[in-house]
């Protein structure tokens, strides 16, 4: 179960990143996935509510991802 949950949780991660991608492509249409590493050096995207809210999804997936994993490591 453990190994289908983080397969799961890598889905979201990688649907979610194309997602932001797609969202950043129509503020910045040449930005990079490097670049979405340092958005704040895109003022455009700062400011952008809906990218903002994209990317905070994007966290949250990470972070219950890393969860995850740590409490697998702990047993």
């Amino acid at each position: 179960m453990q190994e289908k949950m983080e397969m799961i949780l890598d889905e979201l991660v990688e649907g979610q990143k194309k997602k932001l991608m797609a969202v950043a492509s129509q503020i910045v249409p040449k930005i990079t996935m490097d670049d979405l590493l340092q958005p704040n050096d895109y003022p455009e995207l700062e400011t952008n509510g809906v990218f903002r809210y994209e990317e905070g999804l994007l966290a949250g997936i990470e972070s219950a991802r890393m969860a995850l994993r740590q409490f697998s490591d702990g047993e």
